[in-house]
């Protein structure tokens, strides 16, 4: 019976280290998996890339773009320190017309030096973010009337299947000249680019959301619809304790979906239009021409990439924190 217990109480996951190595066993390939993956792309990539030769010089590899981006940290850190010397001698100037004229009224300017990267990375998310709500706050309510009324539905219908496969390319025009046109003040709170962008990706992401959100409302299960009639629950208190509920993992497949969407109809908006951005950074550095340029891109193209994924993955713990139903939520 001794010799029974000894095997058993060595047996794997019956010790804590053994426990702790079994759950690192089984998580490995999730692990090296990816891991493995990405070692696979650098290495083709370096590959590839020593075989390519431009008008712009040597296609850039790992090696090159990862130099860059010291490059532009280092960039991003002398940019801010004239900024800062700036605001130092504004204020010395204004302490010392103040000190000889007490009447007078400082005036306090901005710093106008070039937006390094990381400035243009803040405006791409800052824009995306606006126009992503904007969207939302039109596209939620909107999909949850489609779903409850089937007269809605039909209504609203033929404007989705219209206006859901346009290209971002054709809205800028059409946004650009009517926010020229409305969108007049000498003191404006936001610029006009800023404005155009946003909208433009707002009128992009809408759809998915809209569609998403009325069948997620349409798709409820008939044994709770019929609980709340049993119940007599009130309008508003059918919609916060059934429909919203049960529709919230198709809500969020939507919301991801549009702000993947929104993320590259916004890089293309600044691209065309030349808002500031990331996707202006892309196209000065392709008119830019210098041996460093193709390098700078590529930097770009990791970012934007990295950013959609990491926005992807903020809108599922989003999800994960509100639904009540843990399992739905997909990865």
């Amino acid at each position: 019976m001794s010799k029974m217990t000894n095997i058993l109480s060595i047996a794997p996951g019956n010790t804590p280290a053994e426990g702790v190595l079994g759950r690192i066993y089984q998580r490995a390939p999730v692990l090296l998996l990816p891991l493995i993956g990405l070692l696979m792309f650098l290495a083709l990539w370096n590959g590839v890339a020593k075989n390519i030769d431009t008008s712009l010089g040597e296609f850039p590899g790992p090696a090159h773009v990862w130099e860059q981006v010291g490059v532009l940290i280092d960039e991003h850190a002398v940019q801010r320190e004239k900024a800062e010397a700036f605001y130092v001698r504004q204020d010395e100037r204004n302490a010392a017309r103040v000190a000889q004229d007490p009447s007078y009224q400082p005036k306090v300017r901005d710093f106008t030096g070039a937006p390094t990267f990381f400035d243009q990375i803040w405006t791409s998310l800052y824009t995306v973010m606006v126009g992503f709500v904007i969207a939302s706050v039109i596209a939620v309510p909107l999909g949850i009337l489609c779903g409850l009324s089937k007269s809605a539905y039909t209504a609203i219908n033929p404007l989705i299947q219209l206006f859901k496969p346009v290209s971002p390319l054709a809205w800028l025009p059409l946004v650009t000249m009517v926010v020229s046109a409305l969108y007049v003040s000498d003191d404006p709170a936001f610029s006009k680019s800023f404005i155009t962008s946003a909208f433009t990706v707002a009128l992009c992401c809408l759809w998915p959301t809209l569609i998403n959100t009325a069948v997620g409302v349409s798709s409820i299960d008939s044994d709770l619809i019929n609980v709340s009639k049993v119940l007599r629950l009130t309008p508003l208190s059918h919609l916060t304790k059934i429909v919203l509920p049960s529709s919230i993992p198709m809500i969020f497949t939507g919301l991801r979906l549009s702000l993947g969407i929104g993320w590259m109809v916004l890089i293309a908006a600044e691209m065309l239009a030349q808002n500031p951005g990331l996707g202006k950074f892309v196209w000065d550095e392709f008119q830019n021409g210098s041996s460093e340029s193709l390098a700078r891109i590529m930097v770009a193209v990791l970012t934007i990439g990295a950013i959609g994924f990491i926005l992807d993955r903020a809108m599922l713990s989003f999800q994960r924190l509100v639904s009540w139903d843990k399992s739905s939520v997909l990865r």
